[in-house]
Protein backbone atom coordinates (compact mmCIF):
# COMPACT_ATOMS: atom_id res chain seq x y z
CA UNK A 1 0.00 0.00 0.00
CA UNK A 2 1.33 3.67 -1.10
CA UNK A 3 2.46 5.74 2.14
CA UNK A 4 0.20 8.86 2.03
CA UNK A 5 3.58 11.45 2.63
CA UNK A 6 7.17 11.87 2.09
CA UNK A 7 9.17 13.53 4.37
CA UNK A 8 13.12 14.51 4.49
CA UNK A 9 14.52 13.60 7.33
CA UNK A 10 17.77 14.80 7.38
CA UNK A 11 19.76 17.60 5.22
CA UNK A 12 23.59 18.26 4.51
CA UNK A 13 25.66 20.63 2.52
CA UNK A 14 28.92 21.23 1.44
CA UNK A 15 30.50 24.45 1.61
CA UNK A 16 30.72 26.25 -2.09
CA UNK A 17 33.64 27.42 -3.44
CA UNK A 18 34.61 28.88 -6.50
CA UNK A 19 37.34 25.91 -6.91
CA UNK A 20 37.76 23.42 -4.51
CA UNK A 21 40.91 21.99 -6.63
CA UNK A 22 42.05 20.26 -3.59
CA UNK A 23 39.04 18.13 -2.71
CA UNK A 24 37.74 15.40 -5.71
CA UNK A 25 34.25 15.35 -5.34
CA UNK A 26 34.09 11.79 -4.05
CA UNK A 27 35.75 13.32 -0.99
CA UNK A 28 32.89 16.66 -1.23
CA UNK A 29 30.25 13.42 -1.07
CA UNK A 30 32.00 11.83 2.04
CA UNK A 31 31.72 14.89 4.24
CA UNK A 32 28.19 14.68 2.98
CA UNK A 33 27.04 11.13 3.78
CA UNK A 34 29.10 11.31 6.65
CA UNK A 35 27.13 14.49 7.96
CA UNK A 36 23.56 12.88 7.15
CA UNK A 37 24.44 9.64 8.75
CA UNK A 38 25.37 11.72 11.99
CA UNK A 39 22.06 13.43 11.99
CA UNK A 40 19.51 10.52 11.19
CA UNK A 41 21.82 7.11 12.08
CA UNK A 42 20.92 5.42 9.33
CA UNK A 43 22.78 2.50 7.79
CA UNK A 44 22.68 0.29 4.64
CA UNK A 45 21.46 -3.05 6.14
CA UNK A 46 19.46 -4.81 3.24
CA UNK A 47 16.20 -4.81 5.24
CA UNK A 48 16.16 -1.86 7.17
CA UNK A 49 18.51 0.44 6.21
CA UNK A 50 18.47 3.02 2.42
CA UNK A 51 18.23 0.61 -0.34
CA UNK A 52 17.96 2.72 -2.75
CA UNK A 53 20.10 5.90 -3.66
CA UNK A 54 19.55 9.01 -6.26
CA UNK A 55 21.82 10.68 -7.21
CA UNK A 56 22.27 13.90 -9.49
CA UNK A 57 25.50 15.07 -11.55
CA UNK A 58 26.69 15.97 -15.02
CA UNK A 59 29.17 14.09 -17.31
CA UNK A 60 30.41 17.21 -19.21
CA UNK A 61 31.42 18.88 -15.62
CA UNK A 62 32.60 15.59 -13.87
CA UNK A 63 34.37 14.96 -17.55
CA UNK A 64 33.29 11.71 -18.03
CA UNK A 65 30.81 9.58 -19.10
CA UNK A 66 28.23 7.58 -17.03
CA UNK A 67 29.65 10.18 -14.24
CA UNK A 68 27.80 8.65 -11.52
CA UNK A 69 29.95 5.24 -11.75
CA UNK A 70 33.19 7.20 -9.69
CA UNK A 71 30.55 7.97 -6.75
CA UNK A 72 28.54 4.84 -6.28
CA UNK A 73 30.80 3.54 -3.18
CA UNK A 74 30.82 7.25 -1.07
CA UNK A 75 27.18 7.21 -1.96
CA UNK A 76 26.66 3.53 -0.07
CA UNK A 77 25.40 2.18 -3.77
CA UNK A 78 27.24 -1.00 -3.24
CA UNK A 79 25.13 -3.63 -4.18
CA UNK A 80 22.39 -1.18 -3.93
CA UNK A 81 20.20 0.11 -6.33
CA UNK A 82 21.47 3.84 -7.62
CA UNK A 83 19.80 5.86 -10.26
CA UNK A 84 20.86 9.01 -11.72
CA UNK A 85 19.18 12.15 -12.55
CA UNK A 86 21.09 13.80 -15.48
CA UNK A 87 18.47 16.72 -15.12
CA UNK A 88 18.21 19.37 -12.39
CA UNK A 89 18.76 18.22 -8.57
CA UNK A 90 15.13 19.40 -7.72
CA UNK A 91 14.01 16.08 -10.25
CA UNK A 92 16.11 13.68 -7.92
CA UNK A 93 13.78 14.59 -4.87
CA UNK A 94 10.74 14.16 -7.14
CA UNK A 95 12.05 10.63 -8.49
CA UNK A 96 12.75 9.36 -4.68
CA UNK A 97 9.46 11.10 -3.65
CA UNK A 98 7.74 8.79 -6.41
CA UNK A 99 9.86 5.55 -5.32
CA UNK A 100 8.27 6.09 -1.92
CA UNK A 101 4.76 6.84 -2.72
CA UNK A 102 4.55 3.59 -5.15
CA UNK A 103 5.28 1.83 -1.85
CA UNK A 104 8.33 0.36 -3.86
CA UNK A 105 11.11 2.15 -1.27
CA UNK A 106 10.42 3.46 2.47
CA UNK A 107 13.63 5.15 2.85
CA UNK A 108 15.94 6.87 0.05
CA UNK A 109 18.99 8.46 0.25
CA UNK A 110 19.40 11.79 -2.40
CA UNK A 111 22.67 12.85 -3.10
CA UNK A 112 24.32 15.57 -5.77
CA UNK A 113 27.39 16.83 -6.74
CA UNK A 114 29.13 19.52 -9.37
CA UNK A 115 32.27 21.07 -9.53
CA UNK A 116 31.87 23.94 -12.38
CA UNK A 117 35.33 24.89 -11.39
CA UNK A 118 36.61 21.86 -13.80
CA UNK A 119 35.61 22.79 -17.42
CA UNK A 120 37.01 25.63 -19.14
CA UNK A 121 33.93 26.93 -19.67
CA UNK A 122 30.91 26.90 -18.53
CA UNK A 123 29.05 28.23 -21.98
CA UNK A 124 30.44 25.83 -23.85
CA UNK A 125 28.98 22.73 -21.98
CA UNK A 126 25.61 24.68 -22.31
CA UNK A 127 26.24 25.36 -25.74
CA UNK A 128 26.37 21.63 -26.57
CA UNK A 129 22.42 21.07 -25.42
CA UNK A 130 21.38 23.12 -27.91
CA UNK A 131 20.27 21.04 -30.96
CA UNK A 132 23.48 20.65 -33.43
CA UNK A 133 21.94 22.39 -36.80
CA UNK A 134 19.66 25.39 -35.65
CA UNK A 135 21.24 26.47 -31.94
CA UNK A 136 24.24 24.85 -31.33
CA UNK A 137 25.50 26.30 -34.50
CA UNK A 138 25.08 29.74 -33.55
CA UNK A 139 26.84 29.71 -30.77
CA UNK A 140 23.76 29.68 -28.27
CA UNK A 141 24.58 28.85 -24.70
CA UNK A 142 22.56 29.75 -21.26
CA UNK A 143 24.29 33.33 -20.69
CA UNK A 144 23.36 34.72 -23.97
CA UNK A 145 20.01 32.66 -24.09
CA UNK A 146 19.39 34.53 -20.47
CA UNK A 147 20.81 37.91 -21.97
CA UNK A 148 17.62 37.58 -24.86
CA UNK A 149 15.43 36.76 -22.41
CA UNK A 150 16.68 39.66 -19.64
CA UNK A 151 16.72 41.71 -22.35
CA UNK A 152 12.90 41.20 -23.51
CA UNK A 153 11.88 41.10 -19.64
CA UNK A 154 13.04 44.39 -18.91
CA UNK A 155 11.14 45.64 -22.38
CA UNK A 156 8.14 44.82 -20.41
CA UNK A 157 8.17 45.28 -16.85
CA UNK A 158 10.53 48.31 -17.03
CA UNK A 159 13.30 46.42 -14.72
CA UNK A 160 16.11 48.41 -14.91
CA UNK A 161 19.59 48.48 -13.77
CA UNK A 162 18.89 49.99 -10.81
CA UNK A 163 16.41 47.32 -9.53
CA UNK A 164 18.64 44.45 -10.64
CA UNK A 165 21.62 45.87 -8.81
CA UNK A 166 18.81 45.95 -5.53
CA UNK A 167 18.63 42.24 -6.06
CA UNK A 168 22.11 41.37 -5.91
CA UNK A 169 22.77 43.48 -3.04
CA UNK A 170 19.93 42.14 -1.16
CA UNK A 171 21.09 38.45 -2.40
CA UNK A 172 24.66 39.21 -0.82
CA UNK A 173 23.19 40.37 2.15
CA UNK A 174 21.32 37.03 2.71
CA UNK A 175 24.08 35.07 2.15
CA UNK A 176 26.77 37.06 4.50
CA UNK A 177 24.33 35.27 7.14
CA UNK A 178 24.44 31.51 5.07
CA UNK A 179 27.59 29.48 5.58
CA UNK A 180 27.62 27.83 3.43
CA UNK A 181 27.17 30.18 0.10
CA UNK A 182 30.28 30.64 -2.08
CA UNK A 183 30.33 34.72 -2.47
CA UNK A 184 29.29 35.90 1.26
CA UNK A 185 31.51 39.61 0.66
CA UNK A 186 27.73 42.26 1.10
CA UNK A 187 28.88 44.47 -1.69
CA UNK A 188 26.89 47.84 -3.04
CA UNK A 189 25.14 48.99 -5.95
CA UNK A 190 27.63 50.91 -7.53
CA UNK A 191 30.08 47.67 -7.21
CA UNK A 192 27.04 45.79 -8.95
CA UNK A 193 26.44 48.28 -11.72
CA UNK A 194 29.96 49.08 -12.36
CA UNK A 195 30.81 45.55 -12.82
CA UNK A 196 31.88 44.30 -16.61
CA UNK A 197 29.43 43.29 -19.15
CA UNK A 198 29.14 39.37 -19.65
CA UNK A 199 26.30 39.35 -22.07
CA UNK A 200 24.02 42.24 -22.73
CA UNK A 201 21.89 43.43 -20.10
CA UNK A 202 23.40 40.56 -17.57
CA UNK A 203 26.67 42.29 -16.22
CA UNK A 204 29.04 40.03 -14.12
CA UNK A 205 27.69 40.40 -10.80
CA UNK A 206 24.43 39.67 -11.87
CA UNK A 207 25.30 36.29 -13.16
CA UNK A 208 26.11 32.97 -10.54
CA UNK A 209 29.87 32.49 -9.82
CA UNK A 210 31.27 29.47 -10.88
CA UNK A 211 31.02 27.00 -7.57
CA UNK A 212 31.73 23.99 -6.62
CA UNK A 213 29.41 21.81 -4.03
CA UNK A 214 27.49 19.34 -2.60
CA UNK A 215 24.59 18.51 -1.13
CA UNK A 216 22.41 15.58 0.10
CA UNK A 217 18.91 14.63 2.08
CA UNK A 218 17.52 11.32 3.21
CA UNK A 219 13.75 10.94 2.84
CA UNK A 220 11.38 7.92 4.20
CA UNK A 221 7.96 7.53 3.97
CA UNK A 222 5.29 8.69 6.74
CA UNK A 223 5.38 5.39 8.36
CA UNK A 224 9.38 5.62 9.35
CA UNK A 225 10.23 9.55 9.37
CA UNK A 226 9.53 9.00 13.35
CA UNK A 227 12.52 6.46 13.04
CA UNK A 228 15.36 8.99 11.75
CA UNK A 229 13.77 12.86 12.86
CA UNK A 230 11.46 14.14 15.53
CA UNK A 231 10.73 17.51 13.11
CA UNK A 232 10.06 15.99 9.36
CA UNK A 233 9.57 18.21 6.59
CA UNK A 234 6.97 17.08 4.72
CA UNK A 235 6.83 17.21 0.56
CA UNK A 236 3.26 18.04 -0.29
CA UNK A 237 3.94 18.82 -3.86
CA UNK A 238 5.62 18.16 -6.97
CA UNK A 239 5.40 19.45 -10.68
CA UNK A 240 7.49 19.98 -13.60
CA UNK A 241 7.04 21.49 -16.88
CA UNK A 242 8.57 21.83 -20.20
CA UNK A 243 8.94 24.62 -22.56
CA UNK A 244 8.92 24.64 -26.51
CA UNK A 245 12.22 22.66 -27.59
CA UNK A 246 13.42 25.01 -30.17
CA UNK A 247 14.11 28.21 -28.43
CA UNK A 248 12.78 30.79 -31.42
CA UNK A 249 9.17 28.95 -31.03
CA UNK A 250 9.13 30.24 -27.01
CA UNK A 251 7.89 33.60 -25.68
CA UNK A 252 10.72 34.18 -23.20
CA UNK A 253 8.38 36.63 -20.99
CA UNK A 254 5.41 34.05 -21.14
CA UNK A 255 6.57 31.80 -17.72
CA UNK A 256 4.56 29.07 -19.58
CA UNK A 257 6.80 26.59 -18.53
CA UNK A 258 7.22 27.93 -14.75
CA UNK A 259 3.25 28.52 -14.45
CA UNK A 260 2.74 24.72 -15.57
CA UNK A 261 4.55 23.16 -12.89
CA UNK A 262 3.73 25.56 -9.99
CA UNK A 263 -0.20 25.25 -10.66
CA UNK A 264 0.37 21.04 -10.61
CA UNK A 265 2.38 21.24 -7.44
CA UNK A 266 -0.20 23.51 -6.02
CA UNK A 267 -3.14 21.25 -6.67
CA UNK A 268 -1.31 18.32 -5.01
CA UNK A 269 -0.52 20.20 -2.13
CA UNK A 270 -3.49 21.91 -1.75
CA UNK A 271 -2.81 25.33 -2.06
CA UNK A 272 -5.17 27.51 -3.64
CA UNK A 273 -3.08 30.91 -3.42
CA UNK A 274 0.28 30.69 -2.37
CA UNK A 275 0.64 34.81 -1.41
CA UNK A 276 -2.07 33.15 1.51
CA UNK A 277 -0.38 30.19 2.12
CA UNK A 278 3.33 30.74 1.80
CA UNK A 279 5.68 31.90 4.28
CA UNK A 280 9.08 31.39 2.00
CA UNK A 281 10.59 30.76 -1.47
CA UNK A 282 13.80 29.36 -2.89
CA UNK A 283 14.08 30.46 -6.46
CA UNK A 284 16.76 29.27 -8.71
CA UNK A 285 18.19 32.63 -9.65
CA UNK A 286 21.22 32.03 -11.94
CA UNK A 287 20.72 35.72 -13.24
CA UNK A 288 19.40 38.29 -11.34
CA UNK A 289 16.45 39.41 -13.50
CA UNK A 290 15.48 35.99 -13.08
CA UNK A 291 14.18 36.41 -9.31
CA UNK A 292 11.08 38.75 -10.18
CA UNK A 293 10.34 36.86 -13.35
CA UNK A 294 10.03 33.74 -11.11
CA UNK A 295 7.89 34.80 -9.07
CA UNK A 296 5.34 36.32 -11.37
CA UNK A 297 5.61 32.49 -12.78
CA UNK A 298 5.27 31.09 -9.04
CA UNK A 299 1.52 33.37 -8.58
CA UNK A 300 3.28 35.89 -6.26
CA UNK A 301 2.53 38.68 -8.89
CA UNK A 302 0.83 39.45 -11.80
CA UNK A 303 2.22 39.34 -14.91
CA UNK A 304 4.44 41.83 -15.89
CA UNK A 305 4.16 43.25 -12.28
CA UNK A 306 7.80 41.90 -11.02
CA UNK A 307 9.10 45.71 -10.97
CA UNK A 308 6.06 46.71 -8.89
CA UNK A 309 6.80 43.23 -6.22
CA UNK A 310 9.89 44.62 -5.95
CA UNK A 311 9.20 48.11 -5.09
CA UNK A 312 7.00 46.99 -2.92
CA UNK A 313 9.59 45.04 -1.08
CA UNK A 314 7.79 41.53 -2.10
CA UNK A 315 11.24 39.72 -2.05
CA UNK A 316 11.44 40.38 1.83
CA UNK A 317 7.34 39.63 2.11
CA UNK A 318 7.63 36.65 1.16
CA UNK A 319 10.96 35.72 2.49
CA UNK A 320 12.50 35.15 -1.11
CA UNK A 321 15.99 33.10 -0.94
CA UNK A 322 16.99 33.95 2.36
CA UNK A 323 20.02 32.06 1.66
CA UNK A 324 21.56 34.31 -0.41
CA UNK A 325 19.95 32.08 -3.43
CA UNK A 326 22.03 31.09 -6.91
CA UNK A 327 23.31 34.57 -6.86
CA UNK A 328 25.53 34.03 -4.09
CA UNK A 329 26.82 30.72 -5.54
CA UNK A 330 25.48 27.57 -5.89
CA UNK A 331 26.25 24.73 -9.23
CA UNK A 332 24.00 24.85 -11.59
CA UNK A 333 22.98 20.91 -11.95
CA UNK A 334 22.56 20.90 -7.87
CA UNK A 335 21.06 24.45 -7.13
CA UNK A 336 17.88 23.06 -6.63
CA UNK A 337 18.81 21.26 -4.49
CA UNK A 338 20.28 23.13 -2.14
CA UNK A 339 16.81 25.10 -2.86
CA UNK A 340 15.00 22.69 -1.62
CA UNK A 341 17.44 21.84 1.77
CA UNK A 342 17.56 25.46 2.34
CA UNK A 343 13.50 25.57 2.51
CA UNK A 344 13.83 22.30 4.85
CA UNK A 345 16.24 24.06 7.44
CA UNK A 346 14.20 26.99 7.65
CA UNK A 347 10.63 24.64 8.44
CA UNK A 348 12.71 22.77 10.76
CA UNK A 349 13.57 25.65 12.57
CA UNK A 350 17.91 25.06 11.81
CA UNK A 351 18.52 27.96 9.63
CA UNK A 352 21.25 29.48 12.34
CA UNK A 353 21.59 33.29 11.34
CA UNK A 354 19.52 32.89 8.31
CA UNK A 355 16.45 31.63 10.42
CA UNK A 356 12.96 33.03 9.83
CA UNK A 357 10.04 33.28 12.04
CA UNK A 358 6.54 31.21 11.70
CA UNK A 359 8.06 29.61 8.66
CA UNK A 360 5.10 26.78 8.07
CA UNK A 361 5.44 26.20 4.03
CA UNK A 362 7.87 26.95 1.57
CA UNK A 363 7.88 26.58 -2.45
CA UNK A 364 11.18 25.57 -3.90
CA UNK A 365 11.90 26.31 -7.61
CA UNK A 366 14.53 24.92 -10.14
CA UNK A 367 15.27 25.32 -13.89
CA UNK A 368 17.07 24.08 -16.28
CA UNK A 369 17.63 24.37 -20.03
CA UNK A 370 18.14 28.10 -22.19
CA UNK A 371 15.80 30.54 -20.36
CA UNK A 372 14.09 28.54 -17.95
CA UNK A 373 12.91 25.97 -20.67
CA UNK A 374 12.25 23.51 -17.75
CA UNK A 375 10.89 24.39 -14.53
CA UNK A 376 10.34 21.98 -11.50
CA UNK A 377 8.44 22.99 -7.94
CA UNK A 378 8.71 21.47 -4.51
CA UNK A 379 6.18 22.13 -1.93
CA UNK A 380 7.33 22.01 1.61
CA UNK A 381 5.86 21.71 4.68
CA UNK A 382 6.30 21.38 8.31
Amino acid sequence: MATKRVAICAVAQHKNDSDLWYKRFQGMLLDVLEDLQAQAGFDFDSGTGVRSIVSCSDDFFDARTISNNGVADVLGAQYRAEEKMAQEGLNAIGYAMAQILSGHEDLVLVMGHCKESQPESRELISNLGFDPFYGRALGLDCLNAAALQARAYMAKTGLTEDHLAEIVVRARQCAARNPYANCREIIEAGKVKGSPMLCDPIRQLHAYPVSDGAVGMLLASEERAKEFTDKPVWLTGFANCMDSFFFGDRDLTSNFALKGAAERAYKKAGIKDPKKTVNLVEVMDAYAYQQPMWMEGLGFCKDGQGVQFIDEAGLGKYKVNLSGGMLAGDPVIISGLYRAANAALQLRGEAGDMQAPDVKCAVAQSTNGPAGQFQSVLILEA
